[in-house]
């Protein structure tokens, strides 16, 4: 997110009053961050919520313990955090025993974590690592922690909401043991990630999103539990990878198919894709090409790319033949 807030007294910058108590905030046993405690540490650190990383950090200990409960964190998960801000969430997943990954692109912020983990929750240090990267740039290489397939993990964050669909997106891409993820995102992107085939908000993030596995809301997390207050409300994703679909040529290629069917939706698809799949394709799908891609399922949207794979197998096959036909005349 990238909004700013004042307290009700009108002071700029100001942190808002602790939220009243919760009963999941009673429920845990490590002391999380408050509104008092981010108030001080970002004044330590000298650090205040920017727009350029989209930082709204959370100040209530009953929302970040309700995400880790959603997320069905416990001592045996293995965990990556994306944009862990002054360390609210982390904490939270700390507290249930976990080993966590925090990536931080913002240097400050990850500089202090280790410091703050230090303070509220010294006996967790060990099982947390931080690293100062760009979430979109990271992968096994990167995180070396995570590049064992036969290990999964899970990715439990506050996401920024300007770049939570390529984050996730990207990081299921690059990690087939990212298994499982619970978000907290901007409730207009929680719909569209978890929005169904017909929906007028069903688009290109819910149908690639479906190509991994199975999407849903979660919850509505209210405005008040975040410095700065945003003017969006927030909701949760919760997701579970499924099976493979198919070798990372047949994901480009219905990634491809899905990019143009939704840069022109109001088209049919037999105008929208007219450059993209060859005469005949839509046939061997079983699928009707009247129809528009807003109406077509992950399912169909895969058929119809293997029908197109097949074709141009089969075309450049012919042409091959032809060329040794020729050439041995």
């Amino acid at each position: 997110m990238n909004d700013t807030a004042q307290e009700n007294t009108g002071e700029p910058g100001a942190v808002p009053a602790e939220p009243v108590a919760t009963p999941e905030a009673a429920t845990g046993t490590g002391h999380l961050l408050g509104a008092a405690d981010i108030r001080r540490i970002a004044a330590d650190a000298g650090v205040s919520p920017t727009k350029k990383f989209g930082q709204n950090f959370v100040i209530d200990p009953g929302t970040v313990r309700r995400i880790v409960r959603e997320a069905h964190v416990d001592a045996d998960t293995h965990v990556l955090e994306v944009g862990p801000g002054l360390g609210s969430l982390t904490l939270a997943i700390l507290e249930t025993g976990a080993t966590m990954t925090a990536v931080e692109i913002d240097p400050p912020l990850a500089e202090r974590l280790p410091d703050t983990i230090a303070e509220f929750m010294p006996e967790a240090s060990g099982r947390l690592t931080v690293v100062n990267r760009d979430a979109l740039t990271v992968g096994p290489e990167v995180l070396p922690q995570f590049a064992d397939t036969s290990k999964p993990f899970t990715l439990v964050a506050n996401l920024p909401y300007n770049v939570a669909t390529p984050i996730i997106l990207t990081l299921l891409e690059r990690f087939g043991n990212l298994d499982s993820f619970l978000v907290m995102v901007q409730k207009e992107v929680a719909d569209r990630l978890s929005a169904e085939p017909g929906n007028k908000i069903y688009g290109t993030p819910s149908v690639k999103l479906a190509w991994y596995g199975e999407a849903g809301r979660a919850g509505v997390i209210g405005r008040n539990v975040f410095w700065p207050a945003p003017n969006v409300d927030s909701a949760l994703v919760s997701f579970r990878r499924g099976p493979e679909r198919g070798s990372e040529q047949l994901r480009e290629a219905t990634f491809r198919l899905i990019d143009a069917a939704f840069g022109q939706r109001r088209k049919t698809l037999h105008a929208a894709l007219k450059k993209t799949v060859p005469a005949g394709a839509f046939e061997a799908a079983g699928i009707d090409p009247t129809r528009r891609g807003e109406t077509l399922t992950i399912d169909e949207f895969v058929a119809l790319a293997n029908a197109v794979i097949a074709l141009e197998s089969s075309a450049d096959a012919g042409t091959q033949t032809q060329t040794e036909t020729e050439a041995q005349a």
